[in-house]
């Protein structure tokens, strides 16, 4: 896939590449699909990512995350160096991003949550998207006990036709004004559910479901990967896999022995899948604090992601790398977003 070469575009990359000697960058993206309903912005369509690819290959700036590790552990400017990491797992990133990234020779590191793949479900806030904003019937008035306290929701019309949901499916966190009512509970839902415990979190999806009348059930469409695509995945020399603890938490709500447990298992199943050390960490949701950095870098990590959105600069701190989130957009739009994601 070729993009244009326009004069529009030359000149935005010519800016690109006069704007990237400071420092470096580090993108990060969860998946490469098409779906229905994306509510936190999640997929980049294969057509774009194909065309975010061909911008970085014109540039030649794409490296390994390691490598970028590596500049900063020499106390070098990594001077224009564009690292691309996936987070999360879902199986889109074998099937639909490693074919691309091998055609374009672009290196990425990839980052799993070794928990969904263990036992095949849904990450949480699928589920939930599933249960909730999907067309169909649900009862008028849903009803739950979190933390001790009582919430109830109205969901007004308890049928969501098909084509309220055509209508509402671009609908997404960025969006100041969510006129849907389905969209406005879900992200109600969504803050209260995510400080929670897996423990207490699955219960309460568990009473979700049963108030939708609804099945457990895994989407071709949002499923994460089998432990055997893992190791597919990690063929070849353009794939690093890196660890994103085992159930994606927020992990400074959890006790430290807690936080421990998540790391550092995470860490020894993707070892005991992959027959080598797992060197690269990201923090679920970009959620740290020191006593987390410290026990990432006693669990044997050389580096560690954020989400913090800012550019990679030689005094950056290896242990919280910050990374900026990258959207649908198209090669040329793409462009335009380096000169701002890039260091003046």
């Amino acid at each position: 896939m070729k993009i244009p070469g326009t004069r529009k575009l030359r000149q935005v990359l010519k800016g690109v590449r006069n704007q990237l000697v400071p420092g470096g960058v580090i993108l990060l993206y969860h998946r490469v699909a098409e779906i229905g309903s994306d509510p936190w912005s999640l997929c980049v369509t294969p057509t774009h990512f194909a065309e975010h690819l061909e911008v970085l290959q014109k540039l030649g700036y794409a490296v390994q995350l390691q490598q970028l590790n590596q500049t900063l552990q020499n106390g070098k400017r990594p001077a224009r160096q564009v690292v691309i990491t996936f987070d999360d797992g879902y199986a889109d990133n074998l099937h639909n991003a490693k074919p691309l990234l091998e055609h374009y020779e672009i290196p990425a590191t990839i980052f799993l949550s070794t928990g969904y793949m263990v036992q095949q479900q849904e990450l949480w806030w699928d589920e939930l998207e599933r249960l909730l904003l999907q067309p169909g019937i649900l009862p008028s008035v849903l009803s739950l006990n979190i933390n001790g306290n009582n919430y109830h929701w109205e969901l007004g019309t308890a049928e969501y036709s098909e084509q309220e949901y055509q209508n509402n499916r671009h609908l997404n966190w960025l969006q100041k004004d969510i006129s849907s009512i389905r969209h406005s509970i879900y992200y109600s839902l969504y803050k209260l559910l995510y400080p929670l415990s897996q423990e207490e979190r699955s219960h309460l999806l568990d009473e979700i479901r049963r108030w939708a009348g609804a099945e457990l059930l895994v989407r071709p469409t949002h499923r994460t990967l089998t432990q055997a695509e893992i190791s597919e995945l990690a063929q070849g020399k353009f794939i690093e896999i890196g660890a994103h603890t085992i159930t994606h938490p927020f992990l400074t709500t959890l006790p430290v022995s807690a936080q421990r447990q998540e790391i550092t298992s995470s860490k020894a199943k993707l070892e005991e899948i992959l027959g080598h050390a797992v060197s690269s960490f990201a923090y679920p949701h970009g959620n740290f604090n020191a006593e987390t950095k410290k026990i990432v870098q006693e669990a044997g990590f050389t580096c560690a992601c954020t989400t913090v959105p800012n550019s990679v600069r030689k005094n950056s701190e290896r242990f919280a790398l910050s990374r900026v989130v990258v959207e649908d957009c198209n090669g040329e739009e793409f462009a335009r977003r380096l000169t701002e994601w890039i260091p003046k």
